[in-house]
């Protein structure tokens, strides 16, 4: 709730945006901000509150925060931020804005925006899709190539670890709320995962993967404007809490899309993530960086839980089911590979897509399709249509040793790997065979097939999708023997390739 010592202030911002909209502002609120929301236009107030990671205790702290929160939200969505507005004590007691008088408080004005097509929102409506996400993938990798890179000569194991610390207290303040044991399990299973892997958090400060990014990416943060995702409402009140590693930043909206059992679009996140950006090699990183973040919002909903309020039970439930969550990301199960093939239109990439979330660690396979390995060698976008000699046999070849180079890599980071391509050679699935054969990781190969006919409609209905497959292309694969067939056959005819691989997994 408000501080006393600005319940002046919200009456008078109330009062005023009536004044304007001939109706009383809506409300929202968490437990640093109040938001008033008018017709066109949305005031924030910070309350005036001191936490461990935070201070916002006077108005000049206030008005600084809403400055400097100003002209970081304005990188990702300046048509959103408008400006800051002063609160001012006039001559005759009076409170204005932008007066003359001595600073009371401060607010920042942002555009009003349907907050149905908040993220969150849509995720609990059940409308959140994988083209908006896949979108909201390349706008986060994007920013993060723009971000600015850390300045000073603090490491990147030594930000982890004070990001670890101030979830440590956070952990410690809420015990009444998150139970005693299961915080100092979490704590621990996160500090011996930081402790085995401070050489690469160290490598990745200085090959400047350590920047200025968005600090609290998650749902409730993106809206979709126009049809396009926009980041907002990023961390403004602490620069070395927000000067983190890239995959730290984009670690959050992964973990709150699993956290709400969405986990195929939680694997679309990050393999488009991972597709715009090289980023592999701090895989191993992941389950360190989701576990913080599930303990971020642990500690954080366990604090609202604590002030009380009609309620207090729900958060203090969503609070444990966080720290359990939290428990389990630190303890990621091995990784694996899983191959499918099967000629065009039977059904690989969706069926790797839908199961990719249950391979090895969360949030899933690393997925490597030969279609989109092939755009990437020609320099094109996966949806732009290549030419015939694109398909020549040595570029094949070529295509699929980058594949299984890239199997090894993220094998070796102990993640999990899904190989997506027609494999209709016994070289082919030799070779990916040979790759967890290398990396000592269990496999299972799948081989998933459909009448001709099937076939031919499933690739003649595609639009926008990165396989350049027609139905000649089709009748030709079907006219080559595959060899003996080891790997597992799935028939796809009834689309049902998915949960047929997963009865398998």
């Amino acid at each position: 709730m408000a501080n006393e010592t600005q319940d002046e202030t919200v009456a008078f911002l109330r009062a005023e945006i009536a004044r304007r909209d001939g109706q009383p502002p809506q409300t929202a609120e968490t437990h640093i901000s109040l938001v008033l929301l008018g017709r066109s236009l949305a005031w924030k107030l910070k309350k005036a509150v001191r936490q461990p990671y935070l201070d916002f205790s006077t108005p000049g702290r206030r008005l600084d925060m809403c400055r400097r929160e100003l002209e970081l939200n304005r990188r990702t969505a300046p048509g959103l931020y408008r400006g800051v507005l002063r609160l001012t004590r006039e001559s005759d007691g009076r409170l204005a804005l932008d007066g003359e008088g001595a600073l009371v408080d401060a607010v920042l004005e942002m555009a009003r925006f349907d907050e149905e097509e908040l993220l969150d929102r849509m995720a609990r409506r059940g409308t959140l899709s994988p083209p908006l996400i896949a979108r909201l993938a390349a706008t986060i990798a994007a920013f993060h190539a723009a971000a600015p890179l850390a300045e000073d000569a603090k490491s990147g194991s030594a930000r982890i670890e004070a990001v670890l610390a101030i979830n440590e207290a956070g952990l410690e303040a809420t015990r009444a709320v998150l139970g005693a044991a299961p915080a100092e399990a979490a704590a621990k299973a996160m500090r011996d995962l930081w402790q085995r892997h401070r050489p690469l958090l160290d490598a990745r400060r200085r090959e400047g993967k350590v920047r200025r990014c968005h600090g609290d990416l998650h749902l409730r943060n993106i809206v979709e404007i126009d049809g396009e995702p926009v980041l907002f409402d990023c961390l403004e009140f602490d620069e070395e809490m927000a000067t983190i590693d890239v995959l730290y930043d984009l670690a959050f909206l992964v973990m709150d899309l699993w956290h709400r059992d969405l986990g195929a679009l939680a694997n679309l996140a990050f393999n488009r993530y991972l597709d715009a950006a090289n980023e592999s090699a701090g895989l191993p990183l992941m389950p360190l960086f989701l576990a913080m973040r599930a303990t971020v919002r642990a500690h954080v909903t366990a604090s609202g839980a604590l002030q009380g309020g009609v309620d207090a039970d729900a958060l203090a439930k969503e609070a444990r089911a966080y720290l359990d969550l939290a428990r389990a990301l630190a303890a990621p199960p091995a990784p694996r590979l899983v191959a499918i093939g099967g000629y065009s239109g039977s059904g690989k990439s969706t069926a790797a897509a839908m199961i990719a979330h249950a391979i090895g660690p969360a949030p899933g396979a690393r997925i490597f399709s030969s279609d989109r390995i092939r755009k990437a060698l020609f320099g094109v976008a996966p949806e732009t249509r290549l030419p015939e000699d694109a398909y020549r046999p040595e570029v094949s070849v070529a295509v699929y040793a980058r594949q299984c180079e890239e199997a090894a890599r993220v094998l070796a980071a102990g993640h999990g790997v899904i190989a997506d391509a027609v494999f209709g050679r016994p070289r082919e699935r030799e070779a990916i065979e040979g790759v967890a054969a290398a990396a000592g990781v269990d496999f299972a190969g799948f081989w998933l097939e459909a009448p001709e006919r099937t076939l031919v409609e499933r690739v003649e209905a595609r639009r926008g999708d990165p396989s350049d497959a027609t139905a000649a292309i089709v009748r030709a694969q079907l006219g080559r023997d595959p060899g003996p067939m080891g790997w597992r056959r799935i028939d796809t005819r009834d689309g049902k390739a998915a949960e047929r691989l997963a009865a398998y997994l």
